[in-house]
């Protein structure tokens, strides 16, 4: 079990976090993707897998203070082995969110953040190694993104992860994958941002994000939510191409409009 220590530093607006590696490692560990765009001189993203001193850098050494938020993870979901959900005409969910994640990421850059890929080609690194990316950055987002096999064609959800128990050990310690628990209220206004935007764009839409019980949410201590597009079963793939640069404007303006609200959770003495 991995656990994630939430220690108080010299400063109540400081939060400081260690991941500590179990004697097992999962069976789907491997290298994380690195994105193009530099990254911060500190922490190094670096995944939980490869800890052998058994402590991996993570993002909580950020101020707590509002516009924190500069760098946004970009996840397309799936890839190599997984194609994730197939549609008719050979439609591929990992071929498409990797070409959309283009569009995201200039019209991110646009607005002035810096965004990290989880995978820049037909890779699939681990939940655990895409979560480590998000982890590893100082004033980060995570925003995953995913092309669904059923729902209303043309429409796009949000969705963040539902409540997660609070669990501690007698030590302070919290599993890795309750690692998201701390930014759950974060994450919701991020994603009620991001979902009404795309509410604008696409007819059908919900007006606010919605919450499931999301794996790869679960273990990323940040912000952090799932953009799904409908869907698969469209008969021409260019009517989800269509949807890409409206997909794109919604999270980087939720991005921009987030930013302000961007506070670092304070935790003093660790959760229990």
């Amino acid at each position: 079990m991995r656990f994630l220590s939430l220690i108080g530093l010299l400063s109540a607006t400081v939060l400081s976090a260690v991941f500590v590696s179990p004697s097992q490692t999962p069976s789907q560990a491997q290298q994380p993707a690195t994105g193009t765009s530099p990254s911060p001189a500190t922490p190094v993203a670096t995944s939980p897998q490869g800890a052998a001193a058994g402590s991996v850098a993570s993002p909580f050494g950020a101020q707590a203070q509002p516009n924190g938020l500069n760098i946004v993870v970009l996840d397309p979901a799936h890839g190599g082995t997984d194609p994730g959900a197939r549609g008719t005409g050979g439609i591929r969910e990992s071929e498409i969110v990797l070409d959309f994640a283009i569009q995201v990421r200039r019209a991110l850059e646009l607005q002035g953040f810096q965004v990290v890929q989880t995978r820049q080609g037909n890779e699939d690194p681990s939940f655990d190694d895409r979560s480590a990316t998000a982890n590893a950055q100082r004033g980060a987002v995570f925003v995953t993104l995913h092309i669904s096999s059923t729902g209303m064609q043309g429409t796009a959800r949000v969705y963040v992860n539902s409540d997660l128990p609070p669990v501690a050990d007698s030590n302070g310690l919290i599993p890795w994958d309750r690692a998201q628990m701390p930014f759950l209220g974060l994450s919701k206004t991020f994603g009620d941002l991001v979902q009404g935007f795309l509410a604008q764009r696409f007819k059908g839409s919900p007006d606010a994000a919605q919450t499931a019980s999301v794996r790869q949410l679960r273990t990323t201590a940040a912000p952090a939510i799932a953009v799904e597009i409908s869907s698969v079963t469209v008969e021409n793939r260019a009517d989800l191409d269509r949807m890409a640069p409206g997909v794109a404007d919604a999270i980087a303006r939720g991005a921009a409009a987030f930013k302000p609200s961007y506070v670092v959770p304070t935790v003093t003495g660790g959760l229990r």
